[in-house]
C-alpha cells in the first residue's frame, strides 16, 4: 500500500501566490473606487416669493446650492454641465399659487426632454408639480430647467432642481 503525501511546499507556494493575487485585486478595486468621478447637486430658488411671470422664456438659476459635488452645477446660469460621459438622474419640482399658470421644462442641450405644468384655477389655490428623468449624457452636455413666458413659481424654498451621476 502506497501512501501519498501532499507536497506542502507546492501547496504553500500556491496559497501564497493566490494571496498575492487577492491583495493585488483589492488594491486595484481601491484605486478604481478612488478614481471614480462623483457628481451630485441639489439647488433651490430661494430669493423672493413669486418668481415670474416674465415676458420671455427664462432658464431658472437655482441660487441656493445645497450640494454641488464635482462642481458641475453653475448657480448663476442655472446650468448643469456633465463633467464625464455617463448616465445621470435629474429631478425638478415647483410650488406656485393661483395667479398665473405654472410650467417648467427640463432641457438637454437645446432639446426639451420632460415637463410639468398646471393651469391657473380659482378652485385650486396652490399648484405643485415635478418630474424626473434618467439621461445618457456625453461630457459637456448641458441640462437646465426653463420656465416659459407668462408662467410663475414660488421661489421661497419650494422650487428645486437636483441631479447625480448613476454610472
Amino acid at each position: 500500500m502506497s501512501t501519498h503525501k501532499p507536497n506542502t511546499s507546492n501547496l504553500g507556494q500556491s496559497l501564497y501566490a493566490m494571496a498575492e493575487q487577492l491583495i493585488a485585486l483589492e488594491n486595484r478595486l481601491k484605486t478604481l473606487e478612488e478614481g471614480k468621478t462623483k457628481v451630485a447637486f441639489s439647488a433651490l430658488l430661494e430669493k423672493g416669493g413669486e418668481h415670474g411671470p416674465f415676458n420671455t422664456d427664462v432658464t431658472l438659476a437655482y441660487n441656493k446650492v445645497l450640494t454641488n459635488i464635482g462642481d458641475a452645477y453653475n448657480s448663476s446660469a442655472g446650468v448643469f454641465t456633465a463633467p464625464v460621459t455617463g448616465v445621470y438622474h435629474f429631478t425638478f419640482f415647483y410650488h406656485a399659487g393661483l395667479e398665473h399658470a405654472s410650467k417648467l421644462m427640463l432641457f438637454k442641450n437645446s432639446e426639451m426632454i420632460v415637463m410639468t405644468s398646471d393651469q391657473k384655477s380659482r378652485n385650486d389655490p396652490a399648484d405643485t408639480g415635478g418630474n424626473a428623468v434618467v439621461l445618457q449624457l456625453q461630457q459637456a452636455d448641458k441640462v437646465y430647467v426653463r420656465m416659459p413666458k407668462n408662467n410663475h413659481v414660488w421661489a421661497a424654498d419650494h422650487t428645486t432642481f437636483s441631479g447625480f451621476l448613476l454610472s
